[in-house]
């Protein structure tokens, strides 16, 4: 199961997950220009906007989890734990790291590559031009803070998977995260052959157990206060805007987890005929054929599609 109990007071989320794929995927066969104009055009004409940011979203903004980024900051890390388990960013977060503080030398560097120092980049400054005049809210399940860069209201942003810059207790025996900023930088600084100084290693306050970056890969990750009030916003947004004209617009989504965005979203337009999708992918911009005009799947390079329909919408 994706989402954990819902705390109570809180609305139950998990109403808006979708975990039953379309039958009829297509890939579009119109010329990329007649698209961009359509997706333009819809935009400017719709009530509201409702992004929805996948990994492919921030790859194509220039996070590049593997390749020249990877072998050249984590040299080092490569060195030392063997190509065969570091082959990019990914797969060096789930490596079994022999000691907290070899976890640590690890994740604070990759908190700071992807999280901290990257400045709000072209890809979401340009999509915060293209919704900052409409009503708009992002779901995203990435969690490189890119959005809360660029300017979008973080009161209008739900992050489902968690935060690269917060920790929490590593056997959630508390619901609270941490700001992990600060210590992250001392780390780095501290880091010699891959390790981080015992006394940097964080320990839980409530329990004295280990700590783990506050990311969903196992039952114990924390869905704090602020969570659920996002959550609770972004249902309040759905339910505000159900009767309006609503695009949808997707970003890099694919397959992996795709009953959080890629599945909802399509259900949502099946059930309301208000309701449109444009969904940008690299290589699976497939949309429902049964969607008509209603659906705009423009495959390839983003970060143009992205530049290209901020030309036509302001």
């Amino acid at each position: 199961m994706i989402f954990k109990k819902i705390r109570k007071g809180h609305a139950d989320w998990r109403n808006f997950l979708c975990s039953t794929p379309a039958r009829d995927y297509v890939f579009q066969k119109d010329a990329y220009e007649d698209q961009i104009d359509r997706a333009a055009k819809n935009i400017r004409n719709t009530d509201c906007v409702i992004i929805g940011a996948g990994a492919g979203a921030s790859t194509a903004a220039g996070i590049q989890y593997g390749g020249k980024r990877f072998t050249d900051n984590f040299a080092e890390f490569i060195k030392k734990y063997g190509e065969y388990y570091m082959t990019d960013m990914y797969a060096a977060g789930f490596y079994p790291y022999p000691s907290e503080e070899a976890k640590w030398g690890y994740w604070s560097k990759h908190a700071l590559m992807n999280r901290f120092d990257p400045p709000a980049l072209p890809l979401y400054t340009e999509l915060y031009d293209i919704v900052k005049n409409k009503e708009y809210f992002v779901l995203t399940t990435n969690v490189d803070h890119q959005f809360y860069k660029a300017g979008f209201d973080e009161k209008r942003i739900f992050a489902t998977q968690g935060d690269y810059g917060k920790i929490q207790c590593q056997k959630a025996c508390h619901p609270k995260t941490y700001d992990a900023k600060d210590l992250f930088r001392k780390m780095d600084k501290a880091r010699r052959d891959c390790l981080i100084p015992s006394e940097l290693v964080p320990k839980c306050p409530v329990c004295g157990g280990n700590m783990a970056m506050n990311l969903r890969c196992d039952n114990y990750f924390v869905e704090d206060e602020a969570w659920h009030e996002a959550a609770d916003r972004y249902a309040g947004f759905l339910e505000q805007n159900k009767d309006k004209k609503v695009v949808l617009l997707e970003l890099g989504v694919g397959f992996n987890t795709p009953i959080i965005i890629r599945f909802p979203f399509e259900k949502m337009v099946r059930e309301n005929s208000s309701y449109s999708l444009i969904r940008l992918n690299m290589d699976e911009a497939v949309v429902p054929e049964s969607f008509g005009e209603r659906a705009i799947g423009i495959g390839g390079d983003m970060a143009k599609a992205i530049t290209d329909i901020r030309g036509l919408v302001l």
